[in-house]
């Protein structure tokens, strides 16, 4: 547990971004020169937050300044391209696929083979590049399902998928370690487990020669408990040790160190984590690797917009990509990829003049 956490903001965007880093007054964010920052937060759960410009570090004092630099190193860092056809010079759109009849949103849409291969060349078409693909409902209260029942939902759509869509990145949602295997042997690009590699005890080492990204995602218990008065000493801070600490432990025994973070909205959080999460979002960069966020559709939706509140909740769907995305979050897992990828290229068009 460190005492002392840096977050970047302060942000400019497009060509301020440019002219600024080039005259050395700001520093690219995960080295994207149209998002500058040049201020930096230091945080401390016994202390009082800092704030604190770029060209101010060196006044620190020395151990706080070296973790300040430490830190600093990993958010200007530039990111690994997921693929040879895909990196993060633009944001990402993860398309939800669920194959389950009892997901919160959609559970029972796309469930036959049919519609889900439509479902997925929709979704394709309208902006997304990668694709989430879940067998088994982790919405609160849900409970566990059996190996071979996840499998016999997805199986038609895994063996099938890159021999359509090759390009396409595929991702499967899943906490057991033989759906990754069985993912990964048909070509699965990614691991997205919400559990974090903590549900099934064999999954690290199982996956941890493979040449393949993973989802490092929080969760606080399990599906069918998070949601029964989730409590934190300090949510933000108890997220970015769990991160680092499994990065610096279990993580090391990954070979290749293919990892995305994903605070895990709605998973184990009451509305006030989440909203803290969302506002302070950008604190998670110096952990060295890209962000991922699923608000889509979510209650904390419900929560703040009450009688406002919408079946799908677009409107607080797209609140909450286009705030994370001005903090420089790279992916966004949503069910209304149209929508989303439209909000994006406007927001993108506006701050760039």
């Amino acid at each position: 547990m460190r005492n002392y956490y840096t977050r970047a903001c302060n942000f400019y965007y497009g060509h301020q971004a440019h002219n600024l880093i080039k005259k050395k007054l700001a520093l690219p964010l995960c080295g994207n020169k149209n998002l500058a920052f040049n201020y930096i937060e230091i945080l401390s759960r016994d202390k009082k937050i800092k704030l604190i410009h770029i060209k101010k570090i060196n006044t620190l004092k020395k151990k706080l300044k070296q973790i300040v630099q430490n830190d600093i190193k990993k958010i200007i860092l530039k990111r690994k391209n997921l693929s040879k056809n895909l990196n993060f010079s633009e944001p990402l759109i993860m398309g939800v696929l669920n194959l389950t009849p009892d997901s919160f949103s959609d559970g029972g849409l796309f469930n036959k083979f049919h519609k889900a291969s439509l479902h997925i060349q929709n979704m394709i078409d309208k902006g997304a590049s990668i694709i989430d693909v879940g067998g088994e409902s982790t919405k609160p209260g849900s409970k566990d399902i059996s190996p071979k029942t996840e499998w016999k939902r997805l199986e038609k759509i895994i063996t099938n998928f890159k021999k359509k869509h090759p390009k396409i990145f595929l991702s499967i949602d899943t906490r057991k370690s033989k759906i990754m295997m069985k993912a990964i042997k048909n070509k699965s690009d990614l691991i997205n487990d919400v559990s974090g590699f903590e549900y099934d005890v064999n999954a690290i080492d199982k996956i941890k020669k493979f040449n393949v990204w993973k989802v490092l995602h929080h969760m606080q218990g399990t599906p069918n408990t998070m949601q029964i008065n989730p409590k934190y000493k300090n949510v933000l801070f108890d997220l970015y040790d769990f991160f680092e600490k499994k990065i610096n432990t279990d993580f090391k025994k990954f070979k290749y160190k293919k990892f995305i973070i994903d605070p895990g909205i709605g998973f184990g959080k009451n509305l006030k984590h989440n909203l803290i999460l969302m506002n302070k979002i950008s604190l998670f960069h110096s952990l060295g690797f890209p962000l991922l966020i699923g608000t889509s559709r979510k209650r904390f939706i419900s929560q703040v917009s009450r009688s406002y509140d919408s079946k799908e909740r677009i409107g607080g769907t797209l609140a909450s990509v286009l705030y994370t995305l001005s903090q420089g979050v790279q992916i966004f897992r949503v069910h209304n990829v149209h929508e989303v990828k439209q909000a994006i290229l406007v927001y993108k068009k506006i701050i760039s003049i």
